[in-house]
């Protein structure tokens, strides 16, 4: 397989003390790291939260504008690049899934938060006024305990970041009722299993036999929470990684179709243009790096 011509960052080559985990003020991290303008993914989550500046910011191949007072979180995995303009300033932090695996008694924790569900609207939350000092404040403390390798000081930057996570998530409608929660954790479910599995499980019924439900049901539950069929979550996830792969001018198109498993070129090129309005050819030419 060809390797992927967009870097994919591990933790370790943006951290000054720690391999697990970086917090900082995003001015001095931007100068330190020249490549952000670059197409790329990360191995570990990674948020940005903007004081100044602006620009827009690509994910997965939407652009959003950069505004003071957004958080940008991002899940490992996920395509994404900067185009900034002025002097841009606030925080970011970097952390590892490893940092919270002894802390925490379910693993998977962290991406049950739905701004790590490696969806790019998702990915962009607006801090309301009244937040904002809290944000700075809760930042400004997590600095110094990174650069520490005392473990209670490790284990309250620990607690502060899950009370930013917390805080974040509860600025989101809150959940109304048991059954309400019970089918978004049924839908969590049925996404990552797409996650795992859309190369080889196009189906919906597939998925539905997985989590024990009927693919009525599984369509209902999709068509209610999200306004899309069962089918077109699998497809739009089929697409995304097209996307992915079709960046890097070393993958023909044959290649990323074999790559996610289509029979032959043709009825790639005839998926992609129906999910995406644009041949896999006029993608690559409307995608230009920086």
């Amino acid at each position: 397989m060809a390797q992927q011509s967009y870097p994919v960052y591990d933790i370790a080559g943006f951290a000054a003390s720690r391999p697990d985990v970086v917090v900082g003020p995003f001015g001095p991290y931007r100068l330190a790291h020249h490549k952000l303008e670059v197409p790329h993914r990360h191995r570990f989550y990674h948020m940005v939260y903007f004081t100044k500046g602006g620009g827009h910011h690509t994910i997965d191949f939407d652009r959003f504008p950069v505004q003071p007072h957004q958080l940008y979180a991002m899940a490992p995995g996920q395509v994404h690049h900067w185009e900034f303009e002025g002097n841009v300033d606030g925080y970011v932090l970097n952390f590892s899934a490893s940092f919270f695996q002894s802390f925490l008694l379910r693993p998977d924790y962290i991406d049950d938060f739905p701004f790590f569900h490696g969806f790019a609207q998702q990915s962009v939350l607006d801090i309301p006024s009244p937040m904002q000092p809290q944000i700075v404040a809760l930042f400004e403390e997590m600095i110094p305990l990174a650069a520490s390798n005392n473990a209670l000081n490790l284990d309250k930057l620990r607690v502060l970041i899950l009370k930013l996570l917390l805080d974040l998530a509860g600025t989101q409608a809150p959940t109304r009722s048991a059954h309400i929660s019970y089918n978004t954790t049924l839908l969590r479910n049925f996404q990552k299993l797409v996650d795992k599995h859309f190369a080889e499980l196009r189906l919906p019924r597939d998925y539905a036999a997985m989590l024990h439900i009927t693919p009525n049901h599984l369509n209902a539950l999709c068509t209610d929470l999200l306004g899309l069929s069962a089918g077109e979550v699998i497809r739009n996830r089929i697409a995304l990684e097209a996307k992915r792969l079709l960046i890097n001018p070393e993958l023909s198109v044959a290649t990323v179709a074999y790559m996610l498993n289509f029979e032959d070129n043709s009825y790639f090129t005839k998926f992609f243009k129906k999910n995406t309005g644009m041949t896999p050819e006029a993608f690559r030419k409307s995608f230009r790096i920086p």
